[in-house]
Order: structure tokens, then C-alpha cells, then sequence
């Protein structure tokens, strides 16, 4: 449905992707309107297109998906529409000068006759021409806000379009339409395909298949590979573009030329990479292979200072961790991975102890936020998250960049790298930058977990290359042997069948052949048996996983449930709703996208960044902001209401989210069919994020399956055969 009126007033209005709440005088009537419209004032016609919502909590409000905006025509509107501050150094005291003098035509004087203006007591000839200025540019982004709002593009995309290209903006779309694909705009490649064809766009010059080869790259990246072997990538194209081969190699044939992709030969196959991911494998490859040249491993041997620290600790290390501690103090790059119960956070202490007694500054760090505060907690120093170390910064064109780099290294002769199974391509490349060419790296993570949510599989080629040196902690200590969840782990590596019987102890299996029969015990198991049985809080000690977000089974339908049982509706709890559902205080949730600008505090500290499975709970809902407040382990972020689709509840999560983090307990739902997600590293790690209890709800059969099935996740990837060009393979003793 559409409506028209005159913006009343500006409720709430986020500059960098238009989002804005506002009141539309519309027949004698005030009407609340959303949306993500770009740039509206006070004073402006507005011809909307959307429709009405009934907002659980705010009541009705007409939800716009369109917007077409007329500047005001008569005296009253134009003196509110320029009292708005509409145009820097125009307050309401000038405005009504300016419409005294001018009426219902002072818009267009400003627009064509600017000069004019001067004749008014406060305005310069130079600010006459900073006004005008305004105004245009005013008129530029209007202009490209509602050419792309014909063709169903949000105003945060028309902002980015004229930021980049300013007046020009429409023509060169109309050239070209899919420089929208290009970053910063980063408009899918299906919907500028869909504009494309709307203004029936000439493709003589194959540009269409230029941008489809750089989004099948891209859409490859957000399944995890960095690269893609020709073949695949030309056949895909195809498919996808519906193009003849000889189409697709003449515009591979100048994505090439222009440098937006690259080729890297990998024993006779050729791979295919989007320039900065090949620009982060080979980075990586060369710098490690300069770090392997720069320091060569020492004779000096640390037996006497290992002892010193058996003594202190009163323990006595095994065979394998005093290998791995001497490493560490000798070798320039070293790699320490080991199973749950190995005794890898005893071996990581005596390093770092014995560092510290030398003198030697030592860093440590995490992929996460999570994994960072565990870190901390077991070695009883200063973790920090990679982000949070390299402090995230931006260069002068709005791309992602760090302030610690190649020109600005960290102050540290020693990092410590936790969960490095986690960490991808381009943030383990940025790490190296910023590390000086004589900085010890020793990385720790365990092989047999899931790779990292972004592109990469950093551990594992490493580990492949035989070209770093790798301590594999293999042995269970006897403490350890005691908890069936280490030993259960232990056997699901090796391919047995955990125990599935065992009621005594930490592990339980709980046999449910109906979904929701399984569902219901979860819930069930979650609100009310463990908080009585072990006195666990079901927001902070209870963690519920699943492999998928699908089905009966999955965190969506499972989050319904556990909100409506935990953190059910209430006239006295405040919420909101968004895309993904209905949020309210008290909730748990998860961050679901990186935010490298969002502001949070914590004790007078303040910073920026909150990450991909950041999990947190909300404190405060506010209406009037339209503001809520999250607690993420005692940072505090305000979110405005335009970024509650990067948030999501965090009752339960996928295993893939909950990498890195451990949790008290830990209810884990296996469920029929997605036999994609059906093998034994996913089930592995799933079970290693319990520190205390962990129950599995399924069946027999599928644990088994899972067990049974070693496949691993393939991962498009050159970065092993990089290392191993750029680093000798060395005999060892």
C-alpha cells in the first residue's frame, strides 16, 4: 500500500545505512514509519510504499520499503525543513530570515540562484556558497537514493554509491551496472543482475561474467575455501551465467589482466584465487619461510630450567612436553596440538613461566572472544583476542585495516597463539605483519576439531607441510582419565564408539527416536533438572549445541522453545522484534557477523569490535533510543534497532559457532538426516566444549554414524604447497 504526508519529525536516524524512525503527518493523522530510506528531514512530502506492522511492543507502524521524496513547496514546511539542520550553518533562526524573504521559492533560489542569499543579514558569500554546496549535494544523494529505490535497493547501498561516485553516480551505474558488485557497495550479484536487466543493460563486453566469476569466488570464501581449481570455476560459470566456455575465458582472460583474480599452479592444476586471499597464502608462506631462515633453531638445552620448574609446581612432565617446552625456547616457530586431558595448558605455563624468568616479553592471544577469556583463566595472565591485539582500524577508502602492522609491530619477543584450529587466512596473515621479524610464534590448537568459520584451513596445512615443527601431546593424564568426557573424546578420534551407557559420571546419553520428544527433554533438561540437580544457571552454565539450524532439532526451532520456557513474554520485560524473531531482556543472544565499529565498555574501559559468536545477554531495551543494551562477558554494546539482524539467540547454537568456547555443561542435539553434517571431527568438537557435564539426546545409530564417518571437510587451498615451496624440507633428528 502506499502513503504520503510531511515528515514530522526525525524519531531516530543511523547515518551510515539510512535506517531511520519518523512521524508522518498524513490526513490530520501522526503515523509511525520504518525502513531503511536513506536520507529523510523534517519538512519533506514523502510518497511511501510498504505496509503496517503491529509491533508486539510499539504498536502500529508502517513498515516502508520504498521511498519517493519531494522537497516542501509551501513557506510553513520549507522554514520546518531547513530548521532542521538540514543544512549545516542553518538554524531556525536563519531559516525563517531566509523564507521571510524568499516564501515558497526559496528552495529554488538556493538551488539555482544561490547568489541571492547574500542579500540576508548573517550570510556571507562564503557561506552562501558552503549552503549551496549543501544543497546540491543534498540533491545528488536524493537523486541516486530514488533511482535505486525503483529497482528495490535500500538506501544504505545508494549512500555507499554516491559517497563513491558523487553526482556521476546513476551514469556510470547505467555504463555499468555492475560496478554495484564492487566493494564498498557490495551489492549481491543477483539483484545488480536483476537491475541490469530491468534497464536493459548492453553487455558487449562481457562485464556481467567478469562480476559472476568474482561472485562465485566470493560465494566459494563464505564456504571456506580460498581458492578454486579452474576447471571448477569455469564449468560453475557456465552453469550459473548461462555463458559459452569461450565467454567465460574471455572475461576470466581480463579479471586476470585487471588483477581482480589470480592464478597459482598447484602440482599442474591451476587454482584460482580472489587477489587478496592469494595475497594472504603466499604472505604467510614467505614470511614464515623468512622466519624459519631468520632464526635457526639454537643447540642451548633448557633440561636444568624445566627441572626448576617441576620443582615449583611440584609435577613431573612427560617426555612429549619436555620436548615441547624446549622447542618452544629454541626454534622460532613451533606448533603444540594434543587432545582434551593432554596436558597441553600445563606445557603452555612452564613456557610462558620460563619466558617470564628470562626476562622475555610474551603475548597471548585467541581467535575469540571466548577462547581468549579461557586462555586467561588457565594461564592466569592477560589474553587477548587477535582483533583486539592488532586494534582494528580503517584505512581512508572505509576498508578494514589494523594499526599494528609491518610499520607498527607489536612489542613482544614471544605470542602465544591459542584455538588456532579457528583462525582464518586473512586474520592469521595480519597477525604475522604485525610480529617482528625475530618474534617467537608458538601456535596451539587441537587438529582434530572443526577449521575455522572463515576461509582457510590454517592448522592443517601447517601440520601437512612437515615443514613446522609439531609437538603432538597424545598422552591422558590420570586426573583426566577420570572425566568420560576426555576419554570419550579420546575414542571418537580414534574412530571407537564413546560409552553410551555409563549413568555415573559426566556423560549421558539419552535415547529419543522422535524429534520432538527429544526436543522436550532438552528444554526440559535445560530449564528445570540441571538448574536442580547441579545448581546450573540455564543462561550461564547451560550451553544447548546442534549441527544445524534446520528441523526440530535445529538452534532456530530449539531458541523458540528455550525463549518461551527461559525468557517468556511479559507485559513488565520490554522486545522487540527483527527478522530473525522476537528479542526481549533478558535474553541470550550471539553476535553473528563481525562489527568491527560497534562501541562497547567495561569498567571504565572502553573499546571497538564485537565478533562473529561473541555470545552476550541483553540488559536493556529502549524505546524511546531505539537502543538495546547487550552485556557481552562485561562489555557493554548499544545496538540501534538498524543492526538487530546481526543479532540472534544464543539458547542454542550450531557446533560451528561454539568453537573456541568451553561451557559448564553442554546439551547436545543429534538429530536425523543431515547426513552432511554427519562426522566424527564435528561430533569431537561438539563434546570438547563441555568442561563439567555433557549429555547427547539422539540415537544410538547416529552417534555411531557420526563416529564412523572421517570425512573431513574439504577446503580449497595452496597455502601447503606455498609453505612447502618457500621452506626446506630439513631431516630430523
Amino acid at each position: 500500500m502506499t502513503l504520503e504526508g510531511i515528515v514530522s519529525s526525525i524519531v531516530y536516524r543511523n547515518e551510515d545505512n539510512g535506517y531511520t524512525v519518523f512521524d508522518l503527518e498524513s490526513k490530520d493523522e501522526l503515523i509511525t514509519v520504518v525502513g531503511e530510506l536513506g536520507r529523510i528531514d523534517e519538512g519533506e512530502v514523502v510518497l511511501l510504499e510498504g505496509s503496517y506492522i503491529n509491533h508486539p511492543r510499539f504498536g502500529m507502524q508502517f513498515k516502508a520499503v520504498y521511498c519517493e521524496q519531494r522537497l516542501p513547496e509551501t513557506a510553513v514546511s520549507i522554514e520546518r525543513y531547513l530548521s532542521s539542520g538540514v543544512i549545516k550553518g542553518i538554524g531556525p533562526s536563519l531559516a525563517k530570515k531566509i523564507v521571510n524573504q524568499f516564501g515558497s521559492e526559496t528552495l529554488e533560489i538556493m538551488q539555482n540562484t544561490p547568489e541571492k542569499l547574500t542579500c540576508i543579514k548573517g550570510i556571507s558569500p562564503k557561506k552562501c556558497e558552503s549552503i549551496a554546496q549543501e544543497f546540491a549535494q543534498l540533491a545528488g544523494v536524493r537523486r541516486i537514493m530514488t533511482y535505486l529505490s525503483a529497482h528495490g535497493v535500500a538506501a544504505s547501498y545508494a549512500m555507499s554509491a554516491y559517497k563513491l561516485y558523487g553526482f556521476e553516480a546513476i551514469e556510470i551505474i547505467e555504463d555499468n551496472p555492475y560496478i554495484l558488485c564492487n566493494h564498498p557497495i557490495s551489492l549481491s550479484f543477483p539483484k545488480v543482475d536483476e537491475i541490469a536487466s530491468q534497464i536493459k543493460f548492453d553487455d558487449s563486453v562481457n562485464k556481467r561474467i567478469c562480476a559472476g566469476l568474482r561472485y562465485i569466488l566470493e560465494q566459494n570464501v563464505l564456504e571456506g575455501h580460498t581458492c578454486v581449481p579452474l576447471d571448477k570455476l569455469v564449468e560453475k560459470a557456465k552453469e550459473y551465467l548461462g555463458a559459452t566456455e569461450q565467454a567465460v575465458y574471455e572475461a576470466y582472460n581480463i579479471e586476470i589482466e585487471e588483477h581482480n583474480i589470480v592464478e597459482y599452479d598447484k602440482n599442474s592444476r591451476c587454482f584460482v584465487y580472489l587477489y587478496e586471499y592469494y595475497d594472504a597464502e603466499n604472505y604467510i608462506a614467505q614470511r614464515l619461510g623468512v622466519l624459519n631462515a631468520f632464526m635457526p633453531m639454537t643447540d642451548f638445552n633448557f633440561e636444568n630450567l624445566i627441572k626448576q620448574e617441576e620443582l615449583k609446581n611440584a609435577i613431573e612432565y612427560e617426555v612429549s612436553q619436555k620436548e615441547a617446552i624446549n622447542l618452544a625456547l629454541t626454534k622460532g616457530l613451533m606448533i603444540l596440538t594434543g587432545g582434551p586431558g593432554t596436558g597441553k595448558t600445563t606445557t603452555l605455563n612452564a613456557i610462558i613461566s620460563i619466558y617470564e624468568e628470562r626476562n622475555t616479553k610474551v603475548l597471548l592471544a585467541a581467535p575469540t572472544g571466548r577462547a581468549a577469556k579461557r586462555m586467561s583463566e588457565l594461564t592466569n595472565r592477560n589474553a587477548k583476542t587477535i582483533h583486539r591485539l592488532l586494534e582494528v582500524d580503517f584505512d581512508i577508502n572505509g576498508n578494514l585495516s589494523f594499526k599494528h602492522n609491518e610499520s607498527n609491530t607489536l612489542k613482544c619477543d614471544v605470542i602465544i597463539v591459542d584455538e588456532v584450529s579457528m583462525l582464518d587466512t586473512l586474520l592469521f596473515a595480519n597477525l604475522l605483519k604485525a610480529l617482528k621479524l625475530n618474534c617467537r610464534i608458538i601456535l596451539v590448537g587441537d587438529s582434530d576439531q572443526l577449521p575455522s568459520v572463515g576461509a582457510g584451513n590454517i592448522l592443517k596445512c601447517l601440520i601437512d607441510s612437515k615443514r613446522i615443527r609439531t609437538i603432538t601431546l597424545t598422552e591422558i593424564f590420570r586426573q583426566a582419565q577420570e572425566s568420560c568426557i576426555v576419554t570419550n573424546a579420546h575414542k571418537i578420534v580414534s574412530g571407537e564408539l564413546p560409552d553410551l551407557d555409563n549413568k555415573k559420571s559426566d556423560f549421558f546419553f539419552f535415547e529419543r527416536n522422535n524429534p520432538a520428544h527429544g526436543a522436550n527433554l532438552i528444554v526440559d533438561l535445560c530449564s528445570r533438572r540441571l538448574p536442580e540437580a547441579y545448581e546450573y544457571s540455564p543462561i550461564d552454565d547451560i550451553q544447548v549445541l546442534s549441527p544445524t539450524r534446520k528441523g526440530i532439532l535445529g538452534t532456530i526451532e530449539l531458541n523458540k522453545s528455550l525463549q518461551a520456557m527461559l525468557n517468556p513474554h511479559s507485559e513488565n520485560k520490554d522486545e522487540v522484534k527483527t527478522m530473525y524473531g522476537v528479542l526481549r531482556d533478558g535474553d541470550k543472544v550471539m553476535q553473528i557477523k563481525n562489527n568491527y565499529d560497534i562501541v562497547w565498555k567495561r569498567c571504565g574501559e572502553s573499546g571497538t569490535g564485537i565478533f562473529n559468536g561473541d555470545i552476550g545477554v541483553i540488559t536493556e531495551i529502549n524505546r524511546r533510543s531505539c537502543e538495546i543494551t547487550i552485556n557481552f562477558d562485561g562489555r557493554y554494546a548499544v545496538y540501534p534497532y538498524s543492526m538487530l539482524e546481526q543479532l540472534e539467540l544464543a539458547y542454542a547454537v550450531t557446533v560451528h559457532k561454539s568453537q573456541g568456547s568451553e561451557f559448564e555443561a553442554v546439551i547436545l542435539a543429534i538429530p536425523q538426516g543431515f547426513d552432511n553434517l554427519c562426522y566424527r571431527n564435528l561430533l569431537y568438537t561438539a563434546i570438547t566444549r563441555a568442561r563439567k557435564l555433557l549429555i547427547l539426546v539422539g540415537t544410538r545409530d547416529r552417534v555411531e554414524a557420526m563416529v564412523n564417518n572421517n570425512r573431513r571437510t574439504l577446503r580449497y587451498t595452496c597455502l601447503r604447497h606455498m609453505i612447502e615451496s618457500e621452506i626446506p624440507n630439513e631431516p630430523r633428528d
